[in-house]
């Protein structure tokens, strides 16, 4: 009896870890990667932000693609070290959406200043400050970064800084692709 209750809890894992985790390898989950969290879908709140002119944005724009959101502040010291990282995914997966939405009062002088300081050229950047965006998502802590699919759905969450650049990382997401 009870081999078959093991069983059954295995099947049961199985099933459950292949509509969330898609065809993710737990064996890619090293490194920073270890702190990912493969999620059940569920849809990216739609709120309005703005981007660094002060014009109205969003993130409709990224329907469509897989998308790398990262929220941060610019007095969040792992956001420091990780954003270069962020920069470099951008550029070695231009078919992946990297955006980084700087959340809560963060004035933009210190914004540019930042993003200078961490030789950030291609990321997209935008803003959240009444941070609709971070509540919706019950983000407590920052960095906070979730992988989009192109349906919209929210579909894994890192907590807490990573490289996004190192080879682990791309294996991660080339596996969800």
């Amino acid at each position: 009896m009870r081999i078959i209750r093991v069983f059954l809890y295995t099947a049961f894992l199985a099933c459950a870890n292949v509509a969330v985790a898609g065809v993710v390898d737990p064996a890619l989950l090293t490194g920073a990667m270890a702190k990912l969290t493969l999620e059940e879908p569920k849809p990216l709140p739609q709120v309005a932000l703005v981007g660094l002119a002060d014009e109205v944005a969003s993130l409709e724009g990224t329907k469509g693609k897989w998308l790398v959101l990262n929220l941060w502040a610019t007095w969040c010291m792992p956001c420091r070290e990780e954003m270069p990282s962020l920069d470099k995914l951008a550029n070695l997966r231009p078919d992946i959406a990297v955006v980084a939405v700087a959340t809560g009062p963060n004035p933009l002088p210190a914004i540019h200043s930042f993003l200078e300081k961490a030789g950030v050229h291609t990321l997209t950047v935008l803003r959240d400050p009444t941070q609709d965006l971070a509540h919706q998502m019950g983000v407590m802590g920052l960095p906070v970064t979730v992988i989009v699919n192109p349906e919209g759905m929210e579909v894994a969450r890192l907590i807490g800084g990573a490289d996004w650049s190192a080879p682990e990382t791309l294996a991660v997401l080339d596996a969800l692709r």
